[in-house]
């Protein structure tokens, strides 16, 4: 079988990438077929499959329509990044899955007769804004690899954190958290090479790049920041008068640059920090949604008395407009995204955006719980006043939508939210059944609450036991027509294969004995009820054989891969569930001991499983919110 596969000469980069995208999965699809490139002599027996872009701004709404036959047909886009999300749609229909990043996690059949290639489907983007931030430790493959499953999932966007994303690829080459590997060299330079990488991978698919967030407070001070390491040298003089006066005090609050704000009502400031976000735009055309964001930290405001005269939030929309005013000026239309996130969750009383269609709005509720999803009402009550560092931030979901609805009575442009289930909750739901489902249920009630879209600031190594979670999350920001349950399935047997079913309850059962609450340290340490749930997984895991072996002869190399993770999952549930049980009880000696074996384990097998498992960033969950201590260092049992 001949297949042509047809775009117009001047595509831009993203259509010939779906292309090539089309070519390779239908090379593997149809047995001895012969897959040719923008040929334009046709044979009358060939399949032609033509793709076509509406040509609308990336930023655009994405929708597509699939409209093919056994002889051929056309996939058409609205603009080229929907061309592509149209091809791996129409892959989708022919059969293929895509339950993880990377390659040799895909499920691809085999088809042997035209009329099988025949498929039709129109789908529009159920939301705007569909993206994930960067977190935790990561290689550049991993990267890599993570937005190559962007738009196979129907995302969009990706966010590269902090103004050079070096931290989070620092961490994996210099391997924190991890003793048993050897350090590598990796440099700021490094970083922005790898960067510029990622920055084309984005736009050979079209992605909407996100950039920046914190950082620009500690730029001003200056101290340019690509991490939260606390730093030994102190403020210089020359800008020591810049910082907020906390305490009575003007320094690097905790000595982090990255956390610590700024007098925000001294003009120098506000013209350096515009300053600075004008230039970054300048240098930095490919960015599509510049956050500005202030210091990552609360209760850490300045208290000088032109400051107090004012609300953080009302010096922040200054601030915000200065910004508009030199992007205008300088005839540059990137969207600034601004944050509501700890002090600034309490909206402005006298500031205004001057030009509103410059901004995004991003609520970032990070303190939420996640053992339930939000529970919409007709109205929430007041917020809380506001006391200028004596906050706390809100856990409950009714205490976040407050904040929510109050900004939304004072800005009506387009909003998303900014969550964090796969960024440290995850670690406390083993069978990432419950966080899917909460995930799912968030989603739904995006357009109730007035939100545009989602974006998730989370670990790309979050495989172990699956990807179930991010699966669940990209294909509900698309399609609000998919039921969590026909996921489940949709999922697990194209994962798994013969015996999916099996793993599917199992794993469901070690969701329900967890809580993410009180991995993530929102509950007290001693608890009778996570001690005897703990005990109780420990026994279910113990005694409940889920072996890979039954079946596994009809199963693809993929789908042995995931039983594979399942088995070395079945080890890391054992040791962490015993940790927790033992700080559970109180115990906190033997929680201790058994925490340094789970540690252990995992930075001896981290290799191994280096695009599953985050070690840096679950070491660093788990001791600074879950209450285990980092210990001396580890010797290797291998």
């Amino acid at each position: 079988m001949t297949i042509n596969i047809l775009y117009p000469s001047h595509s831009g980069s993203p259509v010939v990438f779906a292309a090539q995208e089309l070519s390779r999965c239908l090379a593997e699809i149809v047995a001895d077929s012969i897959i040719i490139l923008n040929n334009q002599n046709c044979g009358p027996d060939d399949v032609t499959l033509r793709l076509e872009s509406l040509g609308n701004p990336k930023n655009s709404e994405d929708a597509y329509s699939i409209d093919v036959t056994s002889a051929g047909g056309i996939i058409s886009g609205s603009n080229d990044r929907s061309v592509l999300l149209g091809v791996y749609k129409y892959l989708w229909l022919l059969g293929c899955r895509f339950p993880a990043p990377g390659q040799k996690h895909e499920y691809i059949p085999s088809l042997y007769k035209k009329e099988q290639l025949s498929a039709c489907c129109r789908k529009k983007a159920a939301l705007r804004h569909r993206g994930v931030c960067i977190e935790g430790a990561n290689s550049l493959e991993n990267i890599l690899d993570f937005i190559d499953w962007l738009p196979k999932m129907g995302y969009n966007s990706f966010f590269l954190q902090f103004q050079l994303p070096y931290t989070f690829m620092a961490r994996w080459y210099h391997h924190e958290m991890n003793p048993l590997l050897k350090p590598e060299e990796f440099t700021r330079e490094t970083a922005a090479a790898f960067a510029e990488k990622i920055e084309e991978a984005l736009q050979t698919r079209g992605l909407l790049l996100h950039q920046a967030g914190h950082g620009w407070t500690g730029d001003v001070l200056g101290f340019p920041c690509a991490d939260w390491k606390a730093i030994t040298e102190p403020l210089p003089p020359e800008t020591s008068s810049l910082a907020a006066c906390v305490n009575g005090k003007r320094e690097l609050f905790h000595g982090v640059p990255m956390n610590t704000n700024l007098c925000y009502s001294n003009e120098t400031v506000i013209e350096s920090f515009s300053d600075r976000v004008a230039e970054y735009c300048v240098q930095h055309p490919t960015v599509s949604c510049l956050h500005v964001w202030l210091a990552d930290e609360f209760n850490n405001i300045c208290e000088c008395e032109a400051c107090r005269a004012q609300l953080p939030t009302d010096q922040y929309i200054r601030l915000l407009n200065r910004i508009d005013e030199k992007l205008t000026s300088l005839h540059l239309d990137a969207k600034i995204v601004f944050l509501l996130y700890q002090e600034l969750l309490w909206p402005p009383v006298e500031e205004a955006f001057r030009n509103p269609d410059r901004f995004l709005l991003m609520f970032a509720p990070i303190s939420r719980t996640f053992e339930h999803s939000y529970q919409l009402r007709d109205s929430y009550g007041p917020i809380p006043a506001y006391e200028r560092n004596r906050i706390t931030l809100p856990v409950g979901l009714d205490e976040n939508m407050v904040f929510l609805r109050s900004w939304q009575n004072y800005f009506h442009g387009e909003s998303f939210v900014y969550d964090y289930p796969l960024g440290r909750a995850h670690y406390g739901d083993f069978g990432y059944i419950h966080i899917a489902e909460i995930i799912g249920q968030d989603i739904r009630k995006l357009k109730q609450m007035g939100m545009d879209g989602y974006i998730s600031c989370q670990e790309l190594r979050e495989c172990l036991p699956n990807a179930f979670p991010g699966y669940v999350m990209g294909r509900m920001l698309f399609d609000e027509d998919v039921t969590f349950e026909e996921l489940k399935e949709e999922y697990f047997s194209a994962a798994y294969g013969p015996g999916w079913e099996r793993v599917l309850s199992y794993l469901t059962k070690l969701s329900s004995l967890c809580s993410c609450d009180y991995f993530n340290g929102k509950e007290n340490r001693k608890d009778p009820n996570e001690a005897a749930a703990m005990r109780e997984l420990i026994k279910y895991v113990d005694c409940t054989p889920v072996s890979g072996t039954d079946g596994a002869e009809g199963r693809t190399a993929a789908q042995n891969l995931f039983w594979k993770y399942l088995d070395y999952h079945r080890e890391y549930s054992l040791r962490l569930g015993k940790a927790l049980m033992k700080l559970a009880e109180g115990n906190e000696s033997e929680a201790q001991e058994c925490w340094r074996q789970f540690q252990n384990m995992v930075c001896e097998r981290e290799t191994e499983f280096q695009d599953c498992l985050d070690v840096y960033r679950v070491t660093e969950v788990s001791t600074k919110y879950t209450g285990f201590q980092l210990e001396e260092p580890l010797v290797s049992t291998l």
